[in-house]
C-alpha cells in the first residue's frame, strides 16, 4: 500500500488492475470460486 498522496508508489498495482479488467471476461463465471480460479490462472501465465 503507498503512502498518502503519493501515486507513483501505486502506479504498478493500479497497471496491473488496469490491464486485469481490460483482459479478462467475467460474464461466464457462475460463481465466486470460478471467478477466482480464473484470475489465478490469468495471473501465473504472465508469471
Amino acid at each position: 500500500m503507498s503512502r498518502k498522496w503519493n501515486c507513483i508508489d501505486n502506479a504498478p498495482t493500479e497497471s496491473f488492475f488496469g490491464h486485469l479488467k481490460d483482459e479478462i471476461d467475467v460474464s461466464w463465471c457462475n460463481s465466486f470460486h470460478e471467478l477466482e480460479k480464473y484470475i489465478e490462472n490469468y495471473i501465473y501465465i504472465l508469471l
